[in-house]
């Protein structure tokens, strides 16, 4: 989403941030009174404190980044003119598929992370690029907070919750609280599939910060929520199981 969205901003301003207004207006001509919005870690830019609280600098450096804080900054202001109460669900990186398989990532030329390092895993790419291994981090890599789809959707099922008892307008960081380098992750693929794939180091990408992991005192404090699948192996283990149904090329060492 964040390379895309440099090279293709209006288009993300028009999904993001139009469409959402168009939403809005309808919603309030509806008589909807509680909304809970589906926003970003990239809001926080670089997020030069780790990890980040809900109250930290909104300084987007990327265009995804800036259409999902217009389209918030749209909703509070909406919020106070029609009496809106909001729940801002702040997505770090959000992983892994349905334990059951029922559902998962099924985007074709999808730049995730653990989904492009699981395609790599199963001979559907030719290889995975880390973008950069000249981060102020420990291993180089970026470092990113990965949070598991179902724990994300009980997120959102929580959240609702607080909003239907009179809760009042809050934004909640949606992760664990710990993240993981681009090289845990590959590691982790690694392990899981069994294998080795093949690794390309290049340049970094404009628009990714060095380190995005979440403050998660307050979703835990306020919301009636627990996170289930916290493990990165669980997430890559998932991820992994719904990549191998997916139509394409495989690697028939792990078909």
């Amino acid at each position: 989403m964040v390379p895309e969205s440099v090279s293709d901003p209006l288009g993300y301003y028009r999904n993001n941030t139009m469409n959402t207004c168009t939403l809005l207006d309808a919603a309030i001509k509806s008589g909807v009174r509680q909304v809970i919005f589906s926003s970003t870690a990239a809001v926080y830019g670089n997020g030069d404190a780790a990890p980040v609280r809900e109250d930290a600098p909104t300084l987007p450096i990327s265009p995804y980044g800036t259409s999902k804080l217009m389209s918030e900054i749209m909703l509070h202001d909406a919020g106070k003119a029609h009496g809106l109460r909001l729940s801002f669900c702040v997505y770090f990186n959000v992983a892994g598929a349905d334990p059951k398989l029922r559902t998962g990532q099924s985007t074709a030329g999808a730049t995730h992370l653990i989904k492009v390092a699981c395609e790599a895993a199963l001979g559907k790419r030719a290889k995975i690029d880390v973008y950069g291994t000249d981060y102020p981090t420990p291993d180089g890599t970026c470092i990113r907070d990965y949070i598991h789809v179902s724990d994300l959707a009980r997120a959102h099922s929580a959240a609702l919750g607080y909003l239907r008892r009179g809760g009042a307008s809050t934004t909640f960081n949606c992760g664990y609280g710990r993240g993981a380098s681009v090289f845990e992750v590959i590691d982790s693929v690694r392990r899981i599939c069994g294998h080795d794939f093949p690794v390309e180091i290049t340049g970094r990408r404009p628009g990714d910060a060095a380190a995005l992991v979440a403050n998660v005192d307050r979703i835990l404090k306020t919301l009636d929520w627990r996170p289930q699948f916290q493990d990165l192996d669980t997430i890559v283990a998932h991820a992994f199981a719904w990549e191998r149904r997916l139509p394409g090329k495989r690697d028939h060492a792990v078909a």
